[in-house]
C-alpha cells in the first residue's frame, strides 16, 4: 500500500524524438520498407506518422519538477481526477512543492516526494493557498462519461479488467458491468499518495511507478497523470531503506528545486513535447507492430497488453 510516510517506451521514439540524422534515416527507411510491402517497425512508424497525428501539451494540465539530476515532466489528467488536479495546479502556483523532498524509492515499485515532515505538528509546510486539505477520492468515473470516440481500446485480453485502452494518452481499464472506468497502475504513472482513509489523498504528497506495473493498486488510489519525460531520473535514485523504501536520513533525500505548471513559465523556457494522439491511424498501426514484431525477435507473440506500451512523444516542430 501507499501509505504517508511518518514524516503514471520506446527506446524508438526516443531515439528519433529530436531532429537531425536519426529521425531522417528512419523516415527513408520507412518510406523503403512501406514501398516494398513489408511491416513497419515502430520506429518507422512514429517517424512516418504526419504532424496532425501529433498533440501538444495542455500547458495548465502539465507540471515541470526541477531536480538536480534534471527536468521531469509530468502530464496531468483533469477528466479522470478533477479536484485532485485542481488542487496540485494550486499547490503549484504557490509554490508549495518546492523545497521538499522524495521521501522514497522502493525497488520495482515506485518513487514518492512530498514534505518529509508532513506528519510533524509545527514543522509541516503549510498548503497553498486555494489548495484543500480535504477532498474526496477519485479512483474512477462513469464509464458512460467517456464517449466511444475517445476511447482507443485495445483487443487483447487483461487479467485485470473486462475493457482496455487509451484515453487522452493515458493507459485505461473499464468493466462495463460495474460502469466504472479508471487510469490503470503502469509504468510512469503517477499517483496521489494516501493512509488508511480512503479520502486522504489531496495531491501534496505524489509517487511516480518506477518498476513492474502494480495493477493492484487501481481502484484504490486516485491517479493523476503519467511522467511524460524524466522517468529515468526517478527510476535510477538511490533506493531506501527495509521501510518500504523510505529514507532513513534526510541527506538521502532528493531535493526538489521547483515545480511549477507549464503554464506559468515563459513560452520560449517550457518544454516543448508533442505527444502521439490515440485517435489516428499511427495509433493501432504501432499497436500492431508490437503484437508482430521482425527482426531479431524469432516468435510473435501476437499479443500488446496496456501497460506494454506508453503513448510516445517527440520534440515539438
Amino acid at each position: 500500500m501507499l501509505i504517508k510516510p511518518r514524516l503514471s517506451w520506446l527506446a524508438a521514439a526516443l531515439l528519433i524524438a529530436g531532429s537531425g540524422t536519426p529521425a531522417l534515416a528512419a523516415s527513408a527507411a520507412a518510406k523503403t520498407n512501406a514501398a516494398a510491402g513489408k511491416t513497419l517497425s515502430s520506429a518507422e512508424l512514429i517517424a512516418q506518422s504526419p504532424d496532425s497525428e501529433w498533440r501538444p501539451l495542455a500547458p495548465e494540465n502539465t507540471l515541470l519538477m526541477e531536480l538536480p539530476q534534471g527536468q521531469v515532466l509530468i502530464e496531468l489528467a483533469p477528466r479522470f481526477a478533477p479536484r485532485h488536479v485542481a488542487n496540485i495546479r494550486a499547490l503549484a502556483q504557490g509554490g508549495f512543492y518546492d523545497g521538499l523532498a522524495i521521501v522514497r524509492v522502493q525497488d520495482n515499485f515506485v518513487a514518492q516526494w512530498g514534505d518529509p515532515n508532513a506528519d510533524e505538528a509545527g514543522l509541516a509546510k503549510p498548503l497553498s493557498a486555494g489548495a484543500s486539505a480535504k477532498i474526496p477520492a477519485e479512483f474512477s468515473l462513469p464509464l458512460k462519461n467517456i464517449p466511444k470516440a475517445d476511447f482507443a481500446r485495445l483487443p487483447d485480453l487483461d487479467g485485470w479488467a473486462p475493457l482496455t485502452g487509451f484515453v487522452d494518452g493515458f493507459p485505461v481499464a473499464a468493466n462495463p458491468k460495474t460502469g466504472q472506468a479508471w487510469m490503470a497502475h503502469c509504468y510512469a504513472t503517477v499517483g496521489a499518495g494516501r493512509s488508511d482513509a480512503v479520502d486522504s489523498s489531496t495531491g501534496a504528497e505524489l509517487y511516480a511507478v518506477i518498476g513492474q506495473a502494480p495493477r493492484g493498486l487501481d481502484l484504490n488510489i486516485t491517479v493523476v497523470g503519467r511522467v511524460l519525460k524524466g522517468i529515468e531520473l526517478l527510476a535510477s535514485l538511490q533506493r531506501g531503506g527495509p521501510n518500504m523504501g523510505f529514507y532513513d536520513k534526510a541527506e538521502q533525500r532528493t531535493s526538489i528545486l521547483r515545480l511549477r505548471l507549464l503554464a506559468d513559465i515563459p513560452v520560449a523556457e517550457r518544454p516543448a513535447l508533442q505527444v502521439l494522439r490515440t485517435d489516428g491511424k499511427t495509433w493501432p498501426q504501432l499497436l500492431q507492430s508490437r503484437r508482430s514484431r521482425g527482426g531479431w525477435f524469432v516468435h510473435q507473440h501476437q499479443h500488446v497488453d496496456l501497460c506494454g506500451l506508453n503513448v510516445p512523444t517527440r520534440a515539438a516542430k
